[in-house]
């Protein structure tokens, strides 16, 4: 009898436990699902801003940016920082930057590396 009434006590303290722990579980699984429409909430906008963004690029530079960032990784065009891609890391060759340095502002110019579109800006070391 005593045996018993411990087996008892035992599978008292255990759904005890059990309850507690379906307790965290759903309280994570609500937090999960409260990240998961923020998230979803921040892709719908920018998927919108992106078509705006998108909506005023020539059509042929878009296409070659899709193209580059589907083969590299989701990244297509990297800053040109201090004579560096940030795409690839690669510190570009002085006669690629003087290359870089005389063409026109508008023109695309792209990291011989890794063959990303790069974006020049005052920190370039141009």
């Amino acid at each position: 009898m005593e045996r018993r009434e411990s087996a008892q006590e035992r599978v008292a303290e255990l759904t005890e436990r059990v309850g507690a722990v379906q307790g965290k579980i759903d309280d994570a699984t609500a937090r999960r699902e409260a990240a998961f429409e923020g998230i979803d909430g921040e892709v719908a906008t920018v998927t919108k801003e992106r078509e705006v963004i998108a909506g005023t690029i020539p059509a042929d530079l878009l296409k070659l940016y899709d193209k580059l960032r589907e083969q590299q990784g989701g990244i297509g065009a990297a800053k040109l920082y201090q004579r560096t891609c940030q795409g690839c890391r690669q510190e570009l060759a002085i006669t690629d930057i003087n290359e870089i340095r005389a063409a026109a502002p508008d023109t695309v110019v792209r990291c011989e590396n890794c063959r990303r579109i790069l974006v020049r800006t005052a920190e370039s070391g141009l």
